[in-house]
C-alpha cells in the first residue's frame, strides 16, 4: 500500500494491491526477461559456444542481478520505484532520477525492436513472410500494437497481469516446448545434427582430420565477441518488476523467491531453445531474423510432411512477444511516476486514471514509441534499423545497471542497519564481490557495445558508433536538465520518496 499521503486519485488502485503471489509476479518477472524467442537464433548462430556466452550472461550478471534486486528489493518493499527509490537513496535523488530515466527510455527505445519481431510472426502466421521486410509494415505494426498494448494497460494491472502472463506461457513456454520437442524427434530419428556438419572456423575446430564444434569462442578482436552485450542484456530485466514488490503477499520473504523462479526459466527458455534451433539448422541457413521460423518449417516438413503448425506457432510467438512488451509497460513507467509525484516531472505526468494508472505517463510513452517505430518506415533495410535501434536500447541500460549495483554497495557502508529481510551472504565483502562482478560484466559489455559486431553487417561503423555515443549523451543530459529546471511546486501529494530522502533539491 502506498505510505501516508498518496494522493486521492491514487485511492481506487488499492484494490489492485497486495494481489501478487510469489508465483504470479515471478512470472511476470520471467515474461521481462524472456520477452520473447527472437534472441534464440542470435544464440544459436554460436552453435555449442552458446553455453560460454549463456553461462557468462548467467553467472557474472544474471544471478549477481538477481541477488542485487533481491536485497533491494526487500529492504525497499514497502515503497514504489524500484530503481528510483534504490540508486537514490544510496546517492542522491539526482542520480536515483538519471537511473529510472534510462531504464524508463531504454524501454521506449526497446519497444520497436520486440514489436518488430512480432510483426515479422504475424506475417509468416498469415503466410506471407515477404512483408517481414517491408519497412512501411513493420513501422504500421509497431505503432498500432503499441497503442493496443498502451490500452489494455491503462485497464489497471490486474488484467495486465492476466494477459502478460497468459502470453508467456502460450506465446512463449509453449512455444519453446514445441521446438525442443521436434529437436529431439530430429535428433532420435538419425537427422543431420546441424552441430555436427560445421566447418566455419568461427565455430568448429579442425582435430585429427575432423571438423569439431568449438565450446570457447574463437576470440580474434573485440568485434568477434561485440554481441556479447546483446546476449548479456538478454537476461536483463530481472529488476524491473521491483515496483510491484509492495504488491506481494509476502513482501520481504517472498521477492528473492521471485527471482528465483525467473532466473531458471530465463536459463532453461534460452539454453535449451537456442541448442535446438542449431541442432535442426545447418550453420549458414541459421538467420538472425528468421531462424526460429526456418527450423519450424524444415522441422514439420521433414518430420511430419506438414507445415500449417507453423503458421500456428507463429501467431502464438507474435501474440507472446507482444504480452512481453506489456509485461514492461507497468514496472518502469510506474517508477517513472514516483518521480513525478516527489516533484521531478510536472504535475501533468501525475496525473492517474480512476483504477491508479499513469496514464498520462503511457500516453508519453506512445507517442514517442510511435516516433521511435517510424525509423523503420524512413530506412530501406529493416535488419539496419533492428540493429541501430537495438544498439542504443543495451548501451542505455548498461549505465543504468551499474548505477544499481554501485548502489547495493554504497547502501551496505552507509546504511548497514536498514531492515533487509534478503542479505546478499557474506556481510560487505560478500556484497563487494558479488555487486563487483556484475559491475565488471556490464562495463565490459558497454566497452565492446562500441565494436560493431561481425556477425552482422554495418556498412558505416561510424554511424553505429556515432549513434551509440549521441544516443548515451541525450539519454543522460535530459534527466539532469529537467532535474536542474523543476519546481518544487511540482511535488504532489503522493509524493513519498521524499520521507526518506534528505533534501530532494540538493
Amino acid at each position: 500500500m502506498r505510505p501516508k499521503g498518496s494522493s486521492a486519485s491514487s485511492t481506487p488502485d488499492i484494490a489492485n494491491r497486495k494481489m501478487f503471489s510469489v508465483a504470479a509476479l515471478g512470472l511476470l518477472t520471467a515474461a521481462t526477461v524472456v520477452t520473447s524467442l527472437r534472441t534464440l537464433p542470435m544464440m544459436a548462430q554460436e552453435e555449442l559456444t552458446m553455453f560460454f556466452y549463456i553461462g557468462f550472461a548467467a553467472l557474472l550478471f544474471l544471478i549477481p542481478a538477481g541477488l542485487v534486486s533481491a536485497e533491494l528489493g526487500s529492504a525497499f518493499s514497502e515503497r514504489t520505484g524500484g530503481v528510483y527509490t534504490w540508486v537514490g537513496e544510496a546517492f542522491t535523488p539526482k542520480v536515483g532520477f538519471v537511473a529510472i530515466w534510462l531504464q524508463w527510455i531504454e524501454c521506449i527505445v526497446w519497444y520497436p525492436t520486440e514489436l518488430g519481431f512480432a510483426a515479422a510472426a504475424v506475417a509468416y502466421a498469415v503466410g506471407d513472410n515477404t512483408i517481414a521486410q517491408n519497412t512501411y509494415y513493420i513501422g504500421g505494426f509497431c505503432i498500432l500494437a503499441y497503442l493496443l498494448a498502451t490500452l489494455i494497460a491503462l485497464t489497471g494491472t490486474r488484467f495486465l497481469v492476466k494477459v502478460a502472463q497468459f502470453g508467456f506461457l502460450v506465446g512463449i513456454v509453449f512455444p519453446c516446448l514445441i521446438l525442443i520437442i521436434l529437436a529431439v524427434w530430429w535428433v532420435v530419428s538419425g537427422n543431420p545434427i546441424g552441430w555436427e556438419t560445421l566447418t566455419d572456423p568461427e565455430v568448429a575446430v579442425r582435430r585429427d582430420g575432423y571438423d569439431h564444434p568449438r565450446w570457447f569462442p574463437h576470440i580474434n578482436g573485440l568485434g568477434a565477441i561485440a554481441f556479447l552485450g546483446g546476449i548479456l542484456l538478454a537476461f536483463a530485466g530481472v529488476e524491473a518488476q521491483a515496483t510491484h514488490v509492495s504488491e506481494l503477499r509476502d513482501t520481504r520473504r517472498g521477492y528473492p523467491a521471485v527471482i528465483a523462479i525467473a532466473a531458471v526459466i530465463s536459463i532453461l527458455v534460452f539454453t535449451l531453445g537456442a541448442l535446438s534451433i542449431a541442432a535442426i539448422l545447418p550453420y549458414k541457413e541459421i538467420s538472425v531474423e528468421t531462424g526460429l521460423f526456418t527450423a519450424y518449417e524444415r522441422a514439420f516438413g521433414q518430420l511430419l510432411g506438414i507445415q500449417w503448425p507453423v503458421q500456428a506457432l507463429s501467431w502464438l510467438i507474435g501474440y507472446g512477444a507482444l504480452s512481453g512488451a506489456l509485461a514492461w509497460l507497468a514496472g518502469p513507467s510506474r517508477g517513472l511516476l514516483a518521480t513525478a509525484q516527489d516533484g521531478m516531472l510536472p504535475p501533468w505526468f501525475q496525473r492517474e486514471n480512476r483504477v491508479g494508472v499513469q496514464k498520462n505517463i503511457l500516453l508519453a510513452q506512445f507517442v514517442v514509441v510511435a516516433a521511435i517505430s517510424s525509423i523503420y518506415i524512413l530506412m530501406d533495410n529493416v535488419s539496419t534499423a533492428f540493429v541501430l535501434i537495438s544498439v542504443m536500447a543495451i548501451s542505455l541500460y548498461i549505465i543504468m545497471y551499474i548505477m544499481m549495483f554501485a548502489a547495493v554497495i554504497r547502501l551496505r557502508i552507509t546504511q548497514p542497519g536498514l531492515p533487509r529481510s534478503f542479505r546478499i551472504p557474506g556481510g560487505l565483502p560478500g556484497v563487494c564481490i558479488v555487486a563487483g562482478i556484475g559491475l565488471i560484466s556490464v562495463v565490459f559489455a558497454l566497452v565492446v557495445s562500441f565494436f560493431p559486431p561481425e556477425q552482422l553487417t554495418i556498412k558505416n561503423p561510424v554511424t553505429y558508433v556515432a549513434l551509440n555515443l549521441g544516443g548515451i549523451a541525450i539519454a543522460i543530459t535530459v534527466p539532469l536538465l529537467i532535474f536542474y529546471f523543476h519546481n518544487p511546486s511540482w511535488r504532489g501529494e503522493g509524493g513519498h520518496q521524499q520521507q526518506s530522502f534528505s533534501d530532494i533539491d540538493e
